[in-house]
């Protein structure tokens, strides 16, 4: 492997405190990537939160072990406009496209990233942007498209349909789809791709897992099942306080729900006991919380891949999962270590399932199925055979 040349990952956040699966993959592409001998820079905004855009990490360069971060400010205006524009397209009206350019141009922008690109786009062997949905993705991508690898994580979405990201799309010079679905769904929207693959993303082994110590240093002593990441609607959180509710009350279920991430936790008053929120673990306690729960719930239906599926495998849990995302029920299908719901009732009785067969062997499949997929090394090697094949030195 020829790894002459710079690379950069451009993602809207950028950090270890950062929540959100694409921003993740990316980070973890930096350091994996800067330790095979690139030179790899991160070109991010400030920003930490994606509900505020707050610039929260100071302005300029710096490091992150082997990666070089460039970081500059994130501009938001007024969001009334953009709001109201979203209103709509959510519910499915036609926006024409001179509306869409102004939905995305009223959140996150960041003009000193841009700029950055315009004046050293050429001193890039490569430049990858992701998630697709940002302005960032979709105003620097189309400054040196030639050099752009576009890594979306695709959900079908009322944005994802707009015209507006057409270009983007069609343009780059490749996309790294993270799983099959997501592919074939970009292929539905967008008719012909330029070349891509679907490289996956890897995910971090742990040594070992220490379920009983996780119990012991928060207080934890009875049954529970663990969801992790954004407590938001667009990852149908609310619909899982309120299904789990209706769910304990049915079947009279000895779990609680523990619950790590960002965003609100408002539980309905009736299982307010029952949902614990440990907000932002550190990342060597989040193998040991899959460890002890006996199930992981993924709800959202808004996947391109779901890391935190497979580390649940890893770790020996079961996946209780949202029918309704084609990506995740894509994993649960091949590995067969996973349960599907496709409303509350059945949510419950995955639940009663799981109370009642709590020595189940269905999620042993899961581990078997991650280590043969996605390790790192072998995401990394995909990526960088892309890299040689379409952009080489």
């Amino acid at each position: 492997m020829d790894r002459t040349g710079r690379l950069a990952l451009v993602p809207p956040r950028f950090g270890d405190e950062v929540v959100g699966g694409a921003e993740a993959v990316v980070r973890d592409a930096a350091r994996g990537l800067a330790e095979r001998g690139w030179d790899v820079e991160v070109l991010t905004t400030c920003a930490r939160d994606h509900y505020t855009w707050a610039n929260e990490y100071p302005e300029g360069v710096g490091t992150d072990g082997l990666v070089t971060v460039r970081r500059f400010a994130a501009v938001v205006d007024s969001r009334a406009e953009r709001l109201a524009i979203h209103a709509s397209i959510l519910a499915g009206e036609d926006i024409d496209l001179n509306h869409q350019q102004r939905w995305i141009n009223g959140d996150v922008r960041s003009p000193g990233l841009y700029h950055w690109l315009l004046d050293h786009a050429e001193d890039y062997r490569a430049l990858v942007f992701a998630p697709y949905l940002f302005w960032p993705t979709f105003a620097g991508a189309q400054v040196a498209p030639e050099r752009t690898i576009l890594m979306p994580c695709l959900h079908d979405e009322p944005e994802a349909w707009l015209e507006l990201f057409q270009p983007v799309f069609t343009g780059v010079r490749g996309i790294w789809f993270l799983a099959d679905p997501e592919r074939d769904l970009a292929r539905r929207i967008h008719g012909t791709l330029p070349d891509h693959r679907v490289i996956g993303a890897g995910v971090h082994v742990p040594d070992s897992y220490d379920p009983d110590g996780f119990r012991k240093r928060h207080g934890i002593e009875d049954r529970f099942v663990y969801y992790s990441g954004r407590r938001e609607g667009a990852k149908n959180w609310e619909w899982l306080l309120e299904a789990f509710a209706r769910a304990v009350e049915r079947h009279g279920l000895p779990f609680s729900l523990v619950t790590t991430g960002t965003g609100e936790v408002r539980p309905p008053d009736e299982i307010t006991g029952r949902v614990v929120d440990l907000g932002m673990l550190p990342i060597d306690e989040l193998p040991n919380v899959y460890a002890a729960a006996d199930a992981y719930l993924q709800p959202s239906r808004l996947e391109s891949f779901s890391i935190s599926v497979l580390d649940a495998w890893l770790a020996g849990t079961l996946v209780i999962a949202n029918a309704a995302s084609d990506v995740v029920r894509w994993h649960c299908e091949r590995s067969g270590a996973g349960l599907l719901f496709e409303d509350d009732v059945e949510l419950g009785w995955c639940l009663r399932f799981v109370a009642d067969e709590p020595d189940n062997r269905i999620a042993a499949a899961g581990r078997d199925y991650v280590l043969r997929n996605y390790r790192w090394p072998d995401v990394l090697d995909r990526m960088e055979a892309t890299i040689d094949e379409w952009l080489p030195a």
